[in-house]
């Protein structure tokens, strides 16, 4: 196969580079650029529908229904449109067919509103050629899904047309190109972009896996896959084959102990890399890195040789694994520069969330102390600080149904109890709370499309209703989604005061070293006052972050460096002046301060 040949070439070149990223005595470099990021997590295809022209057709979504059609970005998210209720009068037997037409002409129109929030990177769920809603079942890497771009047709032709196994055949499509040119725009406004990449698994449509179906034994990819057995009427067998946790529509990848993916997936996967990373050739109009799909289920050899092609091709590229637990076997140097830092989000859901199982600040201290101890130093910097994602609740329905585990199912459809209110003031006030932490710890926040918004949802698919713009009038949500269950009508507009809050809070965060590179030190963890206190210190800047989680008044008395030292509480709008040494803090009741001596 050319693909082999090429990759393979390509490949040992880059071997040659191994060392080249690895910094001495086993300390671990990590991209600069990224200690600094604040993340704004976009799911595309619920972000903006900027061009109507390419929406989806039923073809497109592989929905067998005449009367299906594209769903009003607008509408009231659990009420069953006209072709859904032919089909059944459950929303969760209707809602995975629903196409709403977000695009990249959508999210260009809209890296303004990014740049105004204070977005300094963007993470993309999977782009690539899909019939899904959630593209996680990519049917070819080498493009972006046809539906995203202007010429959805021509693309489909031009696809057509190429071997997928050999990249010298591959060419640029409309949605391609409408990607390289998002790219180019984001970073002339001072934005990175990382894309999703589903290395573990594809879709029945992927090209390779649908050769085999056809072909079966005598297909150049049969061993691509984990086939068990073939169709062969006279053994009595049917084609059978691994798919990602039991489910036939994700076939995975095969593995091995040598190189991590067999032969074939290997090579196609190094030649789309080089392909997304360094488009014609430079690595300045690609993608700045990769978040990486479930790899704790692709051997340690792959991803030892893969980043060693990506730091090769940019050696300031991130590398970020989804990794819901222990990360610290992928974070040595030789594999990913962070994680998805879940277990922040769980240390943050039992802290500012939970009631009746809420821990103390000192158990919070305790706890945050762990994961900073779990890997080097350089590390915690450019970890993925999430609360939520297109996996778990959104943060406002977090607080609405507090005392769960985190990434529990908080579905409806099983969990009838599950509130799908919108939160009231008291509970949208803990949101700020949460993002002052958020934004003020060690590691990269990242936002969640939607959440400096408003929105609110139970875990997938509510956490993916279409994003809340200021400028379109949505419907109340009033409908319930589970049978003889009544909910409050719920007025769904976009909340200003929350995204300025959110806005000040980043740029805060942007503008002071102390906040993005600074060491870190708690102050005070009084689990009799509920109040808990930490300390960022660069250079000459200190910022001070104090909490008060009870419902009084507290006072705190914390070190704050010799001689007299002013700060500016950039929450409160006020100024406070340390003598000899000490500074006395006093917190709302469920509230909290931010101090930075910065005042001019």
């Amino acid at each position: 196969m050319r693909l082999a040949a090429v990759a393979i070439l390509y490949c040992g070149l880059m071997m040659g580079q191994a060392n080249a990223f690895e910094g001495p005595n086993g300390q671990v470099h990590v991209p600069d650029w990224a200690k600094k990021a604040v993340w704004y997590q976009i799911f595309p295809e619920r972000f903006r529908n900027g061009d109507p022209k390419n929406d989806p057709t039923a073809k497109d979504a592989e929905v067998n229904n005449p009367g299906w059609r594209i769903s009003p970005w607008t509408s009231d998210w659990y009420k069953l449109q006209p072709w859904e209720k032919k089909v059944s009068g459950n929303f969760y037997d209707v809602v995975f067919d629903r196409r709403y037409g977000g695009d990249l002409e959508g999210v260009m129109d809209e890296l303004p509103y990014l740049h105004k929030l204070g977005i300094s990177a963007i993470y993309f769920n999977p782009l690539f050629e899909s019939p899904s809603l959630h593209k996680y079942n990519t049917a070819n890497y080498a493009h972006i899904d046809h539906n995203f771009g202007p010429d959805p047709k021509g693309d489909l032709k031009i696809m057509s047309e190429e071997n997928p196994d050999d990249p010298s055949t591959w060419e640029w499509t409309s949605a391609d190109k409408e990607f390289l040119k998002l790219i180019r725009k984001a970073h002339s406004m001072g934005m990175r972009v990382i894309i999703d990449g589903v290395f573990n698994h594809v879709g029945t449509d992927f090209w390779a896996f649908r050769n085999v179906e056809e072909h079966q034994e005598k297909s150049p990819y049969r061993s691509w896959f984990d086939v068990t057995s073939w169709n062969d009427s006279a053994k009595g067998t049917k084609f059978e084959y691994a798919g990602w946790w039991g489910i036939k529509s994700l076939p995975i990848f095969r593995k091995d102990t040598i190189t991590g993916l067999v032969h074939g997936p290997y090579e196609y996967i190094m030649a789309i890399t080089r392909r997304w990373m360094a488009p014609d050739g430079n690595p300045k109009d690609g993608v700045d890195g990769w978040r990486l799909d479930v790899p704790n289920e692709v051997p340690h050899q792959f991803w030892i040789a893969w980043r060693k092609v990506v730091k090769g091709i940019n050696p300031h590229a991130l590398i970020i694994g989804e990794i819901w637990d222990d990360a610290a076997a992928w974070l040595k140097g030789d594999q990913f520069d962070g994680v998805m830092n879940y277990e922040f989000a769980k240390a943050v859901m039992k802290f500012f969330i939970d009631k009746k199982m809420a821990i103390t600040p000192s158990q919070f201290d305790s706890t945050l102390a762990a994961i900073r101890h779990m890997y080097p130093d350089s590390v915690d910097y450019v970890l993925q600080n999430l609360v939520d994602s297109h996996d778990t609740d959104r943060l406002e329905s977090m607080i609405v149904n507090p005392d769960r585990a985190y990434n529990a199912d908080g579905s409806p459809r099983n969990n009838p109890g599950y509130s799908v209110r919108k939160p009231d003031a008291a509970e949208i006030q803990r949101q700020k709370l949460i993002v002052l932490f958020q934004m003020t710890y060690v590691g990269a926040p990242m936002i969640y499309y939607g959440d400096e918004a408003g929105m609110w949802g139970a875990t997938d698919p509510d956490n993916r209703k279409p994003m809340l713009w200021p400028d379109l009038k949505y419907k109340d949500e009033k409908t319930s989604p589970v049978a003889h269950v009544t909910r409050p009508y719920d007025r769904n507009v976009f909340n200003w005061n929350l995204f300025d809050y959110y806005s000040k809070l980043v740029h805060e965060r942007e503008a002071d070293p102390a906040l993005t590179l600074g060491t870190y030190r708690t102050l005070v963890a009084d689990d009799s006052k509920k109040v808990f206190v930490f300390e960022r210190v660069y250079g000459g800047h200190v910022a001070i972050v104090g909490f008060n989680l009870s419902r009084k008044k507290e006072t705190a008395e914390v070190a704050a460096g010799e001689g007299s030292v002013s700060y500016r509480d950039v929450l409160n709008k006020k100024e406070l002046d340390a003598r000899e040494g000490k500074l006395h803090l006093t917190i709302e009741p469920g509230w909290g301060v931010l101090l930075v001596n910065d005042i001019k």
